[in-house]
C-alpha cells in the first residue's frame, strides 16, 4: 500500500438533468481523521454517506468536504386551479344580467389571481434518486483524486525519509568505528580515571573501587545504543517499504532515535563521537518533521 501525505486538494463537478453540482475536498495534517462537511440546505441526507466514504479512503487528516448544487433554467408548466375557475364561472352565472354576457377572454382569466399558476415541474422520486446517485458517484471520484494526490506526495516524502534513514545509518557507523571505542582506548581511559579516583581517595576500599570501575566501563560502552539504533533503522525501512498509514509508528521511532542519540552524546568521551551524535540529532529532527506530514 502506498504512503500518503495528509495534504491535498480535489474538485469534481457534473450535471444531472437541470442540476449542476460540484464537490471540493481539502486535506491538511491532523492527529486523526477529522471530517468537516459543508452541505447545501436540504441535502443533509448526504452526511452519513460522506463520512462513510471518506473513512474508507483515509485514516488521518483534517478533511473538508464541500458540496454546491445549482439548478439551471427549467421548463415552466401552467397549472389551472379548477376549483377557483369553477367558483368564478359560478359567480358569473349568479350575477346574470348584471355583468357583461360576453364569453370570458383568456387574458381576463390570466388576470384573475389564483386561476392559473406558472411553476417549475415537480421533481419525481426517480429523478431525485438518479441525481443523488450521480452526486455520490462524483464524491467517490473526488475522494479517489484526493487520494492519488496524497499518494504522489507520499512517494516524495518516502524518498526524503529514506535518505534521512541512510544518513542515520552512516552516522551510527561513524560512532561504532571511532577509535575511541577500541578496547585499548577504553582500557587506557579507564586506567586514567581509576588513577584519578585513587588520588582523590587513598583509603578507598577494593569493593568501592570495583564499583567505580564497573560504572566507568558501563558509561564508556556505547554497544547497546548502537545496536538499538541499528534495530530502529531496520524497523523504519520496513515501515516505509510496507507503506499505508504508518505515520504514527514512524513518529514513535523518531522518539526512540532521539533517545539513543542523547545517550550517545552524554556518554561520549571523544570529540568525533560527540560531533557524530550531534549531527545524528539534527537528522533525527529533520526525519521527525517530515514524518508529521505522513498519514
Amino acid at each position: 500500500m502506498p504512503l500518503q501525505s495528509m495534504t491535498g486538494f480535489a474538485r469534481r463537478e457534473g450535471s444531472t438533468g437541470r442540476y449542476r453540482w460540484a464537490w471540493e475536498l481539502r486535506s491538511v495534517n491532523g492527529k486523526g481523521l477529522d471530517i468537516r462537511l459543508r452541505l447545501p440546505q436540504g441535502l443533509e441526507r448526504f452526511e452519513p454517506d460522506c463520512r462513510r466514504l471518506a473513512s474508507e479512503y483515509f485514516s488521518r487528516g483534517n478533511l473538508q468536504i464541500g458540496l454546491s448544487v445549482s439548478s439551471g433554467e427549467a421548463a415552466v408548466e401552467a397549472v389551472v386551479n379548477q376549483g377557483a375557475l369553477s367558483a368564478v364561472l359560478k359567480l358569473r352565472e349568479q350575477l346574470g344580467e348584471l355583468v357583461d354576457p360576453a364569453p370570458l377572454k383568456f387574458d381576463t382569466l390570466l388576470s384573475i389571481r389564483g386561476i392559473v399558476d406558472f411553476r417549475e415541474p415537480e421533481e419525481s422520486e426517480n429523478d431525485r434518486t438518479a441525481r443523488d446517485a450521480d452526486i455520490l458517484a462524483g464524491l467517490e471520484q473526488a475522494l479517489a483524486d484526493l487520494r492519488a494526490m496524497r499518494e504522489e506526495e507520499g512517494r516524495g516524502l518516502g524518498q526524503i525519509l529514506l535518505a534521512h534513514v541512510d544518513r542515520m545509518e552512516r552516522l551510527t557507523t561513524v560512532v561504532e568505528n571511532d577509535p575511541s571505542r577500541s578496547p585499548s582506548a577504553i582500557a587506557e581511559r579507564l586506567a586514567q580515571q581509576v588513577a584519578l579516583i585513587m588520588d582523590g581517595a587513598a583509603t578507598l576500599d577494593r569493593e568501592r573501587l570495583h564499583a567505580e570501575v564497573a560504572l566507568l566501563a558501563t558509561k564508556a560502552d556505547l554497544r547497546e545504543e548502537i545496536d538499538r539504533l541499528g534495530s530502529h533503522i531496520a524497523a523504519a525501512r520496513d515501515l516505509l517499504a510496507k507503506g499505508g498509514p504508518v505515520g504514527r509508528k514512524l513518529d514513535f521511532l523518531a522518539q526512540e532515535f532521539n533517545r539513543e542519540s542523547n545517550t550517545i552524546c552524554s556518554k561520549s568521551n571523544a570529540a568525533a563521537v560527540s560531533a557524530a551524535g550531534i549531527e545524528l540529532k539534527v537528522v533525527i529532527d529533520q526525519f521527525r518533521e517530515q514524518v508529521q506530514n505522513l498519514e
